[in-house]
């Protein structure tokens, strides 16, 4: 699965919620089915999400500058909340984790 591919997808076709504020509203309603986080986010948020057992977070590899590139963004993006994926693939993460 090639994770940029699968994110963009998800980004045209479902409910994708970009930034840390947004994602954490997201999760407390427990909207979210999956968590992405960059590398740099930092770690009072990492802690934060910690708390929820039942959402399943993601560790992007890049900065929150590739996460923002591999979004099609033109800015940072540190955290997002996959709310629904539309066509992507990108939830099969959770069953290979």
């Amino acid at each position: 699965m090639d994770f940029n591919a699968s994110l963009r997808r998800a980004i045209k076709t479902g409910n994708v919620i970009l930034g840390q504020n947004n994602t954490e509203k997201c999760v407390k309603e427990g909207k979210a089915q999956m968590v992405v986080i960059a590398a740099n986010c930092p770690e009072n948020f990492k802690n934060q999400l910690a708390g929820y057992e039942k959402i399943f977070i993601h560790t992007f590899e890049g900065s929150s500058v590739a996460l923002g590139k591999a979004c099609g963004k033109p800015f940072m993006v540190s955290a997002l909340a996959i709310v629904s994926p539309g066509e992507s693939d990108i939830l099969s993460l959770k069953r290979t984790a």
